[in-house]
């Protein structure tokens, strides 16, 4: 921690007998909670309706951006006080029943504390997003909040939350919203055939997009990121657990538990969770799953790994420069970072890291704050796992603590969809990612990624088709193919195709690509891990079959770890039906063997017949990858 994150929010002295890894307790969450929230709170509206942070505004305006404001916040609160009994030492309760009075006594006018109407998505959607926070912090704090106010007060605020249940979400997790206000609806005896159909609908949904495996699909079709913790198992298994419906959280919980069993490795020795998927300003909500897994006791980690796991999370990104000198979470990563927002990130949206706080429920006596921390599972020996249900492969190794997530499943395409090399999305469409290394942006040379060029146009990764994926003792694989796509000429070439396949041991990658129907003069090309060349990370990538013309390519717009970033590739002339094989490495172990973490020496020897790739390790191990007709089979001997 720097003395100047500890300053900025009054930390305690660090614990570490009770917190060997991070030296944070309860009372480090109570406190960070606490700064965080005086700092928003100096940037509200004379009525306290709004939270106007100051900051460019999302694409909903100002006037929802503040009202944003205002309701993450109140999550925020929500979780501290509730776990604190009631005991509110900083007066917010009162500042929120005031704002909640003025921002719904004329919503919809425009003025400075008026709420925004919750209208369908298309048209003014963010309100929506949220009237979960309100309605959620509204029954964290029903017995010293809601219950003390003045009967106008709560018609006119369920009258406006009611417009969640009226109007049409996104469709994706945006159905848990009017679901969440539902639910609370029910809980102050406001329930009726509308709250019902609002929570049947999303519960119905809910089921479509389950895939297995811990995880939900955030819609229909392949999209698969950290909305499963902050978003598709929060809300349904902490509505649960709110109401004390035993059969609701055994069902949620028993798939949260499982989720946790893959996702709680996709945090870094470091305590960074995975640099993937979108809205990744919310930062450490990513730890929200794990901090609810220990408050419902629906997790298969120890509660000492629970919160090494979300306190590393959090003394991660406040070491960092998440927050400003002057308390407010920044727009970005570590720091501001405009390639890492969308167009719906406005001033406040950061504050969904609001949710972490969920940790807030289990009080000062529970194992969670009490049991020893212990090592996080990326800190355990190397692992490699598989999650088939999303075309994942995580890969972790102890030595540096880095965690790499292979993407052969995730695309963030919706069904109905067309694939447009103008919409690919760098936090998707990668062939990798990590906990220490960010995609380059979409000006720059793509990380992690194997495009053909045609026509002087170079191809791009939309749509991701799963080929298959397991684990075994150690290694791993996974595999999918995707249609080419171009940004000039012809979007696709008749017959083209690219499958890929990933095979990880140890902090090796072992990269397997087949094309398929490229015309003459076609040229594919492949490229590593993105790292700042004079940093502590390092990236290798050495062709084994069929690549030539290794090079460094520049990436002047950098990443979200560095400024400025340089991106190893190799490239290769491609006709009809080529198997490229390569080995790339990821490491931040230091260079005191300066072959750390190198592929150089790693294989002993390739063999290459027709579409079948034969790896012999350095160390007596095998790996066989053979290509059939819409099918990859992998094989893997470990040495003896």
């Amino acid at each position: 921690m720097t003395a100047s994150a500890a300053a900025l929010f009054g930390f305690p002295p660090e614990d570490r007998t009770s917190s060997p890894y991070t030296g944070y307790t309860r009372a480090h969450w109570e406190a960070a909670a606490d700064g965080l929230l005086d700092a928003a709170w100096k940037w509200a509206t004379p009525g306290g309706a709004r939270l106007d942070l100051p900051g460019p505004p999302s694409h909903s305006g100002v006037r929802s951006d503040g009202m944003e404001g205002y309701a993450r916040t109140l999550l925020a609160a929500g979780f501290r006080i509730a776990g604190s009994g009631g005991k509110d030492p900083n007066g917010l309760l009162e500042r929120y029943a005031a704002g909640l009075d003025a921002g719904t006594r004329t919503p919809g006018r425009d003025d400075a504390e008026s709420w925004p109407l919750i209208l369908d998505h298309h048209v003014q959607g963010q309100p929506m997003v949220e009237s979960a926070s309100v309605a959620l912090g509204l029954r964290l704090t029903r017995p010293w909040l809601w219950d003390r106010l003045a009967a106008d007060i709560q018609d006119r605020a369920e009258h406006w939350l009611r417009g969640a249940l009226r109007h049409v979400p996104s469709g994706n997790n945006w159905y848990l919203f009017p679901y969440t206000v539902a639910g609370f609806l029910e809980s102050v005896g406001r329930g009726d055939a509308e709250t019902a159909r609002a929570r049947e609908r999303a519960l119905e949904l809910l089921e479509h997009w389950y895939r297995g495996d811990g995880w939900y699909a955030d819609g229909d079709g392949r999209s698969f990121d950290h909305y499963n913790g902050w978003a598709l198992h929060l809300y349904p298994l902490l509505d649960a657990h709110l109401a004390g419906d035993e059969s609701a959280s055994a069902r949620h919980g028993a798939r949260l538990r499982e989720h946790l069993e893959s996702y709680a490795l996709m945090f870094g020795g470091d305590g960074s969770p995975l640099y993937f998927g979108r809205s990744l300003a919310y930062r450490f909500a990513a730890s929200a799953a794990v901090g609810l897994g220990a408050v419902t006791g629906h997790t298969p980690l120890a509660p000492g790994a629970s919160r090494r796991v979300a306190s590393g999370s959090l003394r991660y990104f406040l070491e960092r420069g998440a927050a400003g000198d002057d308390g407010l979470l920044s727009l970005g990563w570590h720091g501001p970072h405009a390639a890492t927002l969308q167009t719906y990130s406005g001033p406040a949206s950061p504050y969904w890291a609001s949710k972490a706080f969920v940790a807030l429920l289990a009080p000062a006596e529970h194992p969670l704050w009490t049991a020893p921390e212990e090592a996080a599972p990326s800190e355990g020996p190397d692992r490699v796992v598989s999650v088939p249900a999303a075309g994942f492969l995580v890969q972790s190794t102890r030595a540096d603590g880095v965690v790499r997530l292979h993407n052969h499943g995730s695309d963030h395409v919706r069904p109905d969809e067309g694939e447009s090399a103008a919409d690919e999305d760098p936090l998707y469409a990668r062939l990798a990612y990590s906990t220490v290394t960010g995609p380059t942006s979409a000006d720059n040379t793509a990380d992690n990624h194997l495009s053909v060029t045609v026509g002087g146009a170079r191809s791009a990764r939309r749509r991701i088709r799963p080929l298959g994926s397991g684990h075994g003792d150690g290694w791993g694989w996974a595999a999918s193919w995707h249609l080419p796509v171009f940004p000039a000429g012809p979007s696709t070439v008749p017959g083209l195709r690219v499958e890929s396949v990933t095979v990880a041991r140890g902090r090796h990658e072992l990269r397997v690509h087949r094309v398929l129907g490229a015309s003459d003069g076609a040229r594919a090309e492949l490229t590593g891990w993105a790292v700042d060349p004079g940093g502590s990370v390092r990236s290798e990538l050495r062709g084994l079959h069929g690549w030539e013309a290794p090079e460094d390519v520049r990436a002047p717009r950098g990443t979200a770890f560095a400024r400025w970033a340089t991106v190893p590739r190799l490239a290769a002339e491609v006709s009809g039906t080529v198997v490229l094989a390569a080995l790339a490495s990821l490491t931040a172990e230091p260079e005191a063997d300066p072959d750390a973490g190198s592929p150089v020496g790693a294989v002993d020897r390739v063999e290459a017949a027709g579409d079948t790739v034969t790896v012999h390790w350095a160390d007596g191990a095998r790996t066989c990858v053979a290509f059939g007709r819409d099918a990859v089979a992998v094989d893997h001997d470990q040495a003896l």
